[in-house]
């Protein structure tokens, strides 16, 4: 059995019984709407999302669920999907997850009005059904995403990025999403203000965790689902990178700043920028980092009783860091 699916034990029921409550909140009167959707459906990825949503609202309210908690897991699905449809286009990419992307199948205008779509889906879901608390973690999410995304490619340009920035970056792009996912569990059960923010602070430690274990793989010598120096040849400035840059000589740091900029196609001169990172101890660095996130995700949890879905995202929570791809 995979790591997830040992995570996902103690919510297995809602888990599948979700799956049906989704596809519902994607029916349209449109013929080709729903063909999209059901597509979409088909190619799911590991529900991780969901998954926090679940486990948050068992173990804080003691196993209690709610239908709300269902509503709060379709609303985060439905803006996470909405933002990869909209990624895949920006990016021009043609996969996602093994499969090909909707622009790929159906071009980028109808793409772009499917994301739309599904990002209206999302609030109305909430709207609906006066979920305002729900609606609001998850617009806060939206926003910092989109500001995420626009401060990385600000930076790329320059190359000018500080350690903070890049954190500013990576808690906003991909931790702000399984924060919410966090705090919508909590919420969804009537949770109060301050275990909201807790569990979504523990969203946030996780998916800082996450990203952080994302840019190691740039690095890594293994075969894994993404291609190492892959981050180098986009400008992306991730935390190993920045390290080494921050602790160089100054020519070093000229010849890596031209590197990255300049001869980010150039296959040796990226290997040498790996190896240059490596020597700096950009890893080691980055790695005691990641662990230090991890404890403090861990540290929010221990005041927690013992439960199955406590232990469940303790799994979680060292998944993140110990998994392969």
């Amino acid at each position: 059995m995979k790591p997830v699916e040992y995570i996902k034990q103690p919510i297995l029921k809602e888990m599948e019984l979700f799956e049906s409550k989704f596809k519902e909140t994607m029916v349209s009167n449109v013929p080709l709407l729903n063909r999209i959707t059901h597509y979409i459906v088909r190619r799911k990825g590991k529900q991780m999302r969901p998954m926090f949503v679940f486990l948050v609202a068992k173990m804080v309210s003691g196993g209690k669920f709610e239908e709300r908690t269902y509503r709060g897991a379709s609303v985060i699905e439905l803006i996470h999907t909405a933002t990869l449809v909209h990624d895949d286009v920006v990016d021009d990419s043609n996969r996602r997850r093994g499969f090909f992307s909707l622009n790929a199948l159906w071009k980028n205008k109808i793409a772009v009005l499917v994301g739309d779509f599904l990002l209206s889906k999302g609030l109305l879901t909430s709207i609906d059904n006066d979920d305002f608390d729900i609606l609001k973690l998850i617009s806060v999410a939206v926003r910092e995403m989109s500001e995420g995304e626009l401060l990385q490619i600000e930076k790329a340009r320059k190359l000018d990025i500080t350690e903070a920035v890049y954190f500013d970056i990576i808690r906003q792009k991909t931790a702000t999403l399984i924060a919410a996912c966090c705090g919508i569990g909590a919420a969804s059960v009537g949770s109060g203000k301050e275990e909201i923010e807790r569990m979504r602070k523990f969203g946030e430690l996780i998916g800082i965790a996450f990203q952080i274990k994302d840019d190691l793989f740039d690095y890594s010598d293994e075969k894994i689902g993404k291609p190492t120096g892959i981050d180098i040849k986009e400008q992306k400035m991730t935390l190993p990178l920045i390290y080494a840059l921050n602790n160089c000589e100054p020519s070093e740091k000229k010849w890596l700043i031209n590197s990255v900029k300049n001869h980010n196609k150039n296959k040796k001169r990226v290997k040498e920028v790996i190896k240059f990172v490596k020597e700096k101890g950009g890893i080691e660095y980055t790695t005691s980092k990641m662990k230090d996130y991890q404890q403090q995700a861990l540290t929010i949890l221990n005041a927690y009783p013992t439960s199955e879905y406590k232990d469940s995202l303790v799994k979680m929570v060292n998944y993140v860091i110990e998994r392969e791809i």
